[in-house]
C-alpha cells in the first residue's frame, strides 16, 4: 500500500505541557484513519503539525513526499483541510465561498458540482449565517475539497450535531473515500470511529496507543460480552457465577448485567433461567465496542 502520511517520532510542547510525545504511525492510500481520544489528547496538534500550521518540535512528517512545515505551498494544492472552528462572512453566499476558494488554486472542482454532490443546490445563494450547522458543515467539506486534494482532513466534523446530521455526515465522509480520496479525521465520538474507520490509532496523554482496525482492537482486547436483562418483580437471582462462561454479575435493583466470554455465553445464561422458574424482561446482549477498547486501554472516560 502506498503511504500517505508517515509520522515519525513526532514531539510538540506548550511550555511545560507535552501535547505530542513521540508519536509515529502512518496512513495509505485511499483508507479513512481515525485519530480518537479525549479533549486535550493532542489530536488538533497532531492534525496540525501534519498539515503545516504548526512546526513540530522533534520527530519528521511526510505527507504525500513533502515536509509539511517546509513545503506548505506544494502541500496547500494537493490537501484539504476542515478545521475544528471555522467562520466565514455572515453575508457570504454559499456560491460565492466556493468561488472565492477556489480562486486560491490553480486547479479546481467545479464548484457547482461540489453545491450539488453536498446537498446545497437549494442554499447556494443564501448567505452563510442562514444556513443550519449541518449545512454549515456541509459547506466546509466543499472548501476542503474545491482544489480536488489527493488527501483530506476533518478535524472533529460532526461535533455539535444532531445525529441526522452526523449520519448524513458518515455517508459523505465515506463518498470522499470511495472516490479515492485518503481521509484523515479526529474525532472523540467512538461510534463515529467505529462506523467510518479503517484504521484508528488512539491518543492519550499525548500518546498513541495500538493503532488498527477497530474489528482488530475489539478483539485483541478480548473484552468480555454483557447480557442485560431487568428481573420480574419479586424475582431473586440465583448464583450464576457457577456457570464457567460467566466471569462477574452486576445487580441494580432488578436490572442484571452479566459478563462473560464464550460462543454459549448467552444461551447458558438464559437456559440455567429457565431452568431454574427465573423470568425476565427486556434480554438483549452488548457487544463490546471501542468505547470498551477506550476505557480498558486508558482507564478512563471518553468524555472529559
Amino acid at each position: 500500500m502506498k503511504t500517505v502520511i508517515e509520522v515519525q517520532n513526532l514531539c510538540k510542547t506548550y511550555g511545560s505541557l507535552v501535547a505530542v510525545n513521540s508519536i509515529s504511525f502512518e496512513v495509505y492510500e485511499g483508507e479513512i484513519f481515525g485519530m480518537v481520544g479525549p479533549n486535550g489528547a493532542g489530536k488538533t496538534t497532531t492534525i496540525e503539525c501534519i498539515e503545516g500550521l504548526r512546526r513540530p518540535d522533534d520527530g519528521s512528517i511526510r505527507l504525500l513526499g513533502f515536509d509539511p512545515w517546509h513545503k506548505r505551498r506544494e502541500i496547500a494544492e494537493q490537501i484539504g483541510i476542515q478545521l475544528q472552528e471555522s467562520a466565514l462572512p455572515s453575508r457570504l453566499h454559499v456560491n460565492e465561498a466556493l468561488a472565492l476558494f477556489g480562486s486560491f488554486y490553480e486547479h479546481h472542482a467545479n464548484a457547482g458540482d461540489l453545491i450539488e454532490r453536498l446537498g446545497l443546490s437549494d442554499k447556494e445563494s443564501t448567505a452563510f449565517q442562514k444556513l443550519s450547522n449541518g449545512q454549515k458543515q456541509r459547506l466546509f467539506i466543499a472548501l476542503a475539497l474545491i482544489n480536488q486534494p489527493k488527501a483530506v482532513f476533518f478535524d472533529e466534523l460532526t461535533t455539535g450535531l444532531d445525529p441526522q446530521a452526523r449520519h448524513s455526515m458518515w455517508d459523505l465522509v465515506r463518498k470522499i473515500r470511495d472516490d479515492g480520496c485518503t481521509v484523515f479525521l479526529t474525532t472523540h465520538y467512538m461510534q463515529e470511529a467505529e462506523r467510518l474507520c479503517d484504521r484508528v490509532a488512539i491518543l492519550d496523554h499525548g500518546q498513541i496507543i495500538a493503532p488498527d482496525s477497530p474489528e482488530a482492537l475489539v478483539r485483541s482486547m478480548g473484552i468480555e460480552k454483557r447480557l442485560v436483562f431487568t428481573l420480574k418483580d419479586g424475582q431473586t437471582m440465583p448464583p450464576l457465577e457457577s456457570l464457567p462462561q460467566i466471569s462477574r454479575v452486576e445487580q441494580t435493583g432488578t436490572r442484571l448485567v452479566i459478563y462473560g466470554q464464550g460462543d454459549r455465553f448467552a444461551s447458558s445464561v438464559v437456559y440455567f433461567m429457565e431452568e431454574t422458574g427465573i423470568q425476565f424482561l427486556d434480554l438483549h446482549t452488548e457487544q463490546p465496542n471501542m468505547e470498551d477498547v477506550f476505557l480498558s486501554l486508558t482507564g478512563r472516560e471518553m468524555r472529559e
